[in-house]
């Protein structure tokens, strides 16, 4: 007579681990908000509405005295949302974790305690090498929220950015054309009987989207340039209309900046944004046109493009006007900031409720791509390439 046959096997039948689920407690977090002291900078990192947002959730607050002023939100505001407010800016730098828009000088950086988390932008290219060992001295925690990742794989506040920046071009376009500021008078409006103002797109990218639906919503004939197919052809699907599109081709480009009142460059390139449009093809263009080199923050795709201000937005060569200014969304500062506020104000929530930005990292790959310093290790390549500098896999870190 044969056995019955087991419906375990022997592996099954030895005494297993219980894998319990770890319960991630919730944390609360304690933020400080500096004021902007870099050049022109009037943007601040959370309006009244998300501190409120975060404080209903038990967090603090700390905010130094008129951070917000140049954004049109002032220390009532905010501390009737429950931020506290102080005028000792050591104080502020000594929370543990520190919310800025532009990157700490080296002289705000000695306020840090050391293991502060800090999220910022990076903004790779203006930074030194001692700034990154001032980080890791400190064995600071550091997310560039440029480089911060969404579910789509797309950068929310990179893109955020270049929507203001794109529509702002197309603004401030129209506004150096005006006759009160000795321009060529001509207003985008598409007025019946007058021939509409033409519009030359450099760059098919977020900014020249943007920069197009602005365009064509105030009635100017617009062109788009770029040598991606793809990106024109989803330029032409976003905005929902056929418009004109062309590959970078000389011969094709020369006979629109010729023909255009207003010409805006939107290029990105690795290291240095491309030269499109050579002098001699601004010396061809209409007295009076209108340069909005919005890629100067990476070098320009003008030839004749040089680094404007705020205070003195504009330079004439050839008889062509130029505007170079580097950071266009300072101009629209509560537009700006209460556009950087609704990609931080989720992130800090996500940080609190996973009990810190340890846990809020291990489990956000979105997040993990934002970290560059993490407790003063270096954990980006693209950082370490550029300075020469040695770094290690975030991911062998945090397991």
């Amino acid at each position: 007579m044969s056995r019955p046959t087991s419906p375990f096997t022997r592996e099954q039948l030895i005494p297993q681990e219980e894998m319990i689920e770890v319960e991630r407690k919730q944390g609360k977090l304690f933020i400080g908000i500096p004021k902007e002291t870099h050049y022109q900078e009037k943007r601040v990192c959370l309006t009244p509405d998300a501190v409120a947002a975060l404080t209903a959730h038990g967090h603090r607050v700390l905010i130094e005295a008129n951070a917000g002023l140049s954004a049109s939100f002032t220390d009532k505001e905010y501390s009737e949302a429950g931020a506290e407010i102080t005028n000792d800016k050591s104080k502020v730098f000594g929370c543990p974790i520190v919310l800025k828009v532009e990157p700490p000088s080296s002289e705000e950086l000695k306020h840090f305690n050391p293991q502060t988390v800090l999220i910022s932008a990076l903004q790779l290219k203006t930074q030194c090498k001692e700034y990154f060992q001032e980080l890791a001295k400190k064995r600071i925690t550091a997310i560039g929220f440029e480089f911060i990742r969404d579910a789509d794989g797309a950068y929310p506040a990179v893109r955020a950015l270049s929507e203001i920046a794109g529509t702002s071009a197309v603004l401030i376009a129209s506004e150096l054309m005006s006759s009160a500021i000795k321009g060529s008078g001509l207003m985008m409006g598409n007025i019946s009987g007058v021939p509409p103002v033409e519009v030359v797109i450099i760059g098919a990218g977020t900014v020249g989207e943007f920069a197009a639906r602005s365009a064509i919503g105030l009635g100017a004939n617009v062109k788009v340039f770029d040598n991606s197919i793809t990106k024109l052809r989803c330029l032409q699907t976003h905005i929902g209309r056929p418009l004109y599109t062309s590959t970078i081709q000389p011969k094709n480009l020369m006979k629109a900046l010729r023909r255009c009142d207003v010409v805006i460059g939107a290029v990105r390139g690795k290291n240095r944004s491309p030269i499109i449009v050579t002098e001699e093809m601004v010396e061809r263009m209409k007295t009076g046109a209108v340069v909005i080199d919005v890629s100067i923050d990476m070098g320009g795709c003008f030839e004749t493009s040089e680094v404007t201000s705020h205070d003195h937005p504009t330079f004439e060569k050839h008889g062509v006007t130029h505007y170079c200014v580097p950071n266009i969304p300072s101009r629209f500062a509560k537009t700006s900031s209460l556009s950087i506020s609704n990609i931080f104000t989720p992130y800090l929530l996500q940080i609190g409720d996973a009990g810190g930005i340890e846990n809020a990292v291990r489990f956000d790959r979105g997040l993990k791509n934002g970290l560059y310093f993490y407790h003063g290790i270096l954990t980006s390549k693209p950082v370490a390439e550029w300075f020469d500098l040695s770094y290690r896999d975030i991911n062998l870190l945090i397991l």
